[in-house]
């Protein structure tokens, strides 16, 4: 069986494998190509790869291999390349890209999405979401230092006292909470908002201060995914949130529902009751943003000097430790459809390769995806 790797669009600087993880790989005999250059941004060149077994081909070659790997949705080119019968696995945000999931069922490709991998214990460590969210959250307070025009810790000069950076964080799942643990070691004073109650102990175990809201609809069921709130708790959630959101210099926005358009928190009227110079990160960007003024992968500055950043990739910007983790991700789900002599086992009797199974013998076969 041969695996290729493909080279990200422009603007992604992440891989999906690195050398190391080919390597692996290559010791269950299955044979790996990687398209020229996949590899750069994520400081894993050409012969790093060939110095671990692999070999390095042409765009063209490599969509001829039995198994397909890229982190971003193919294109209708690249679709039309494959050999029949093809597997395909990446993040590809079906429940968004429904139309392009009938086209590949119409193509005969399987296609494999990490993004929809059920949420159990079992999955963890294919968990792409949430390796990737980490990574996120981080950098999300990282980049929101940078560009705030005010210190994060407190300081005590002879020049006088500067207070902490006040920092809210909408949504404490686990780009949240990476957040949350970053901000306060750069000295911030942290507020929390989330839809789970049973989040609360693990927000204050990390120094913040979680600001409640009475009524939140029962989220148990849902894999530890947020869902839809009724307009009566929206509106009770919207006057705490305001009284928040005017003490901020730091927000960064996290909130998304599966399949859904990202849920407006921060209203037009709250930004303009924001200090001129505080700034937004919204990692909810690429559905649509948690705020009206939210444009994905742009830098925007409303009437008042507030600074919204929309940016649903921040893992790209840390590309080599973001590649391994999720390479690690891959890995552990190839070993599911792998056997011993390297070769391609589809069994869908396993609840994670049907979960996130969204084409196959040429039909949209995910029940979420196959209802849009």
């Amino acid at each position: 069986m041969i695996a290729g790797i493909l080279k990200e669009p422009q603007g992604e600087n992440r891989v999906s494998l690195l050398p190391e993880q080919v390597e692996a790989l290559l010791k269950k005999n299955v044979q790996v190509i990687i398209e020229d250059g996949a590899g750069a941004n994520a400081y894993a060149t050409n012969e790093a790869y060939t110095q671990k077994g692999a070999t390095v081909g042409s765009r063209a070659q490599v969509l001829q291999s039995d198994i397909v790997l890229s982190l971003n949705i193919l294109s209708a080119d690249d679709i039309s390349g494959l050999k029949s019968n093809a597997v395909v696995l990446g993040i590809f945000q079906p429940l968004f890209n429904f139309n392009d999931m009938k086209q590949w069922a119409a193509k005969n490709v399987s296609t494999f999405s990490m993004d929809m991998i059920p949420r159990t214990t079992r999955a963890q460590s294919m968990d792409v979401l949430s390796s990737q969210a980490n990574i996120a959250g981080y950098r999300a307070v990282l980049l929101s230092a940078t560009l705030l025009p005010r210190y994060f810790p407190m300081f005590m000069t002879a020049a006088g006292s500067i207070p902490p950076a006040k920092v809210l964080i909408l949504g404490a799942g686990v780009a949240g909470l990476q957040a949350i643990a970053t901000a306060k070691r750069l000295g911030a004073v942290v507020e929390v908002f989330d839809t789970r109650p049973a989040v609360k102990e693990e927000v204050m175990s990390l120094g913040a201060k979680f600001v409640e809201v009475e009524g939140a609809a029962d989220a148990t069921k849902a894999g530890g995914y947020a869902v839809e709130q009724s307009e009566e708790y929206k509106q009770k959630q919207q006057q705490k949130i305001a009284e928040s959101v005017a003490k901020a210099d730091v927000i960064i926005t996290t909130a998304q529902i599966p399949g859904k358009k990202a849920p407006i928190l921060i209203t037009q009227e709250m930004l303009n009751s924001m200090r001129n110079g505080s700034v937004i990160i919204d990692l909810a960007a690429a559905t649509g943003g948690n705020t009206p003024l939210t444009k994905n992968n742009e830098h925007f500055v409303t009437d008042k000097g507030v600074l919204i950043v929309g940016n649903s990739n921040l893992p790209s910007g840390m590309p080599f430790d973001a590649s391994k983790v999720y390479g690690k991700n891959v890995m552990n789900f190839l070993q599911l459809v792998i056997d011993k002599d390297g070769n391609l086992n589809l069994n869908f009797e396993d609840d994670l390769v049907k979960g996130c199974c969204i084409t196959h013998a040429g039909e949209v076969v995910h029940e979420r995806v196959k209802g849009l």
